[in-house]
């Protein structure tokens, strides 16, 4: 199972944008695709608000949630949580969950830490986690979704983060890249496949190099396993 986490607002008790939910269904699509031999199924995440609202941090409340529904649902099948922007955040602190096997987040919304407390990364030891970053990000800043890979890192060797270069928050630019790396990590991590050669040495490399792994253009044409 994947779920797809959209993007938000830092603060809202508005009622989630429709657009934010919209923007999902390419990947969505795309994933249930990659992984229908399989039996993928796939599910985008409907938030009660919009905003993450300090400490209340809804939407990963709203990700935990949505895995104890796939179990209710389903029964115990692994889960992918796939979030972008604050939805990367949610998939990132929800990992802990029982079922949550491997996270995705996309140009994770991770602000500056409060009062000195970095964003937690003990729930995501025994998670395989990939960050994915544009460097041209202005909306969430790719030096701290680096911070938080590195710590990660060092309790969990399954960590790995690639890089956009001159992409934006929206992943635009090198869209097709982008969602095949997202197929490859995901069917890979869930059905035990083999990975992409990128993503197999962007794990096995120590800190900073699978930290900034570059994210070659025309990757998903001709990966090479």
């Amino acid at each position: 199972m994947a779920v797809l986490l959209p993007d938000g607002e830092p603060v809202s008790r508005r009622r989630p944008s429709a657009l934010s939910y919209a923007a999902q269904l390419p990947v969505a699509r795309a994933l249930a695709r990659a992984g229908a031999d399989e039996g993928l199924a796939v599910h985008v995440l409907r938030y009660r608000w919009r905003g993450w609202n300090t400490a209340d941090a809804h939407p990963a409340e709203d990700a935990e949630w949505a895995a104890d529904e796939v179990q209710r649902r389903y029964g115990d099948v692994p889960v992918c949580l796939v979030g972008h922007g604050m939805g990367g955040r949610a998939a990132l602190r929800a990992a802990g969950h029982g079922s949550v096997t491997s996270v995705l987040a996309l140009a994770p919304w991770l602000p500056e830490p409060a009062a000195g407390e970095p964003e937690p990364v003990q729930q995501l030891v025994g998670r395989r986690v990939l960050i994915v970053h544009g460097t041209n990000d202005e909306r969430t800043d790719p030096e701290l979704s680096y911070r938080l890979a590195e710590r990660s890192k060092k309790t969990n060797r399954d960590t790995c983060r690639f890089e956009v270069h001159s992409d934006g928050h929206a992943l635009r630019q090198h869209r097709s890249e982008v969602v095949a790396l997202a197929a490859d990590f995901v069917c890979g991590s869930l059905f035990d496949r083999s990975y992409a050669r990128p993503v197999a040495d962007a794990l096995a490399a120590p800190p900073p190099l699978g930290l900034r792994m570059p994210l070659a253009a025309g990757f998903g044409r001709s990966l090479r396993r």
